[in-house]
């Protein structure tokens, strides 16, 4: 469904079909192999990957990290990354005890969310810029906001100048695929910090240390990689979903406007519906069973977080975003010893987006849009938006 065929005069009274035609079928590939078999097998580049699609299956591989192992570089997601960085990503490819250390390393900056002078400073950049864009006209949702919006937040969360965030943007909506020079980017940062030590993210990776010893050039780069690339157009991907949902649905805004306590389920129902990231893999030691299934050793099995996230035995309405949803055992930020490190900065960044939205807001009309369509062999989905043309008033 190219969207852009739709103008503004076709914006319909009658919200699911207009739905049917924003929130295409390619949101939910993954519905009857979930409930026949609970397993799809999908092919990337002539492998065969076995996805697991049931929310309790999905749970149960995830934690059984000796039996489906994360250390495997280059392949944390099914199409491998070695053309594109020549690096582990630490630590998510790697598995405990190094992965529990290295995690342990790094935390802290990823626990800085939690600090409420960082949460006022992210509602004063989030609320600037939804009040720059009242008024302005029509706007490209996407690259005019969603992405500028991700790459000026994570100025805050690595304490990087917010200067930065233009050097970001101009890696696309995904830093490794459509972007680059990250690699010799972040290797030039580490360089700086070491001349000009401060209190930025490559200072504290410089003087960190991992058992008793600093980190090698190489783990530093590695868990920059991961942390510029990991979360980049997952964020955006939620962002402009949320805007085109309101686009259509003003009475959504209206109802969290009710009750400031709703934005924190409307966060959670968001990355629950959109689940921008399809999958993440394991590689098997041994022999292993996934729903019934014999997954040879040395295959790898795919971790489909969206397919879970629509697992009808448990969300009720699984294809409805349901704003005040509970319970919401959501795993759209991984689950299990890797679960997502950036969680709680991706959490603040929504939870603002959609309070800054309730408070200067009134309405927002969609003219045109593009779905982002992630298209394999083996299905077709929609991730989010390459472009929504929009005006905020």
């Amino acid at each position: 469904i190219n969207c852009t065929l739709i103008a503004k005069t076709t914006l319909y009274s009658n919200t699911q079909y207009f739905l049917l035609l924003f929130m295409p079928s390619a949101q939910d590939p993954f519905r009857e192999a979930r409930e026949s078999t609970g397993v799809q097998m999908t092919e990337f580049n002539g492998e065969k990957i076995p996805f697991v699609l049931r929310l309790k299956d999905l749970r149960k591989t995830v934690k059984d990290w000796e039996a489906f192992s994360s250390d495997h570089p280059f392949k944390v997601v099914p199409h491998t990354e070695e053309k594109m960085r020549t690096m582990r990503q630490i630590p998510i490819e790697m598995d405990p005890p190094e992965h529990t250390d290295f995690r342990a390393v790094v935390e802290p900056i990823f626990k800085r969310p939690l600090d409420p002078v960082y949460i006022s400073d992210m509602e004063d950049l989030i609320g600037s810029m939804v009040s720059s864009v009242l008024g302005s006209g029509e706007i490209d949702a996407v690259h005019n906001f969603a992405l500028p919006l991700q790459c000026r937040a994570l100025t805050r969360l690595l304490n990087m100048p917010e200067q930065e965030a233009k050097v970001w943007e101009a890696w696309g909506l995904h830093a490794l695929s459509e972007g680059t020079g990250l690699e010799e980017y972040t290797a030039k940062q580490f360089a700086r910090a070491e001349r000009e030590p401060g209190e930025d993210f490559f200072s504290f990776l410089n003087q960190a240390e991992f058992r008793g010893r600093k980190l090698t050039h190489e783990e530093k780069q590695g868990i920059a990689n991961v942390t510029f690339a990991g979360g980049k157009d997952t964020v955006i991907n939620v962002v402009s979903s949320i805007v085109v949902y309101m686009s259509e649905h003003p009475e959504a805004l209206d109802f969290l406007r009710t009750d400031e306590k709703l934005i924190l389920p409307a966060c959670e129902e968001f990355v629950r519906y959109v689940s921008p990231l399809t999958a993440i893999t394991r590689t098997c030691p041994h022999a292993a069973k996934v729903a019934e299934q014999v997954v040879p050793a040395g295959s790898r099995v795919g971790l489909c977080w969206p397919s879970a996230n629509r697992d009808g035995s448990v969300f009720k309405n699984a294809d409805q975003i349901v704003l005040d949803r509970s319970p919401n055992p959501h795993i759209g930020f991984g689950f299990g010893p890797h679960n997502c490190l950036g969680a709680p900065h991706a959490r603040l960044v929504i939870r603002t987006l959609l309070k800054m939205l309730c408070q200067k807001v009134q309405a927002i009309e969609l003219y045109s849009c593009v779905p982002r369509i992630e298209k394999e062999t083996s299905y077709t989905r929609q991730v989010g938006y390459d472009q929504a043309m929009v005006r905020f008033s």
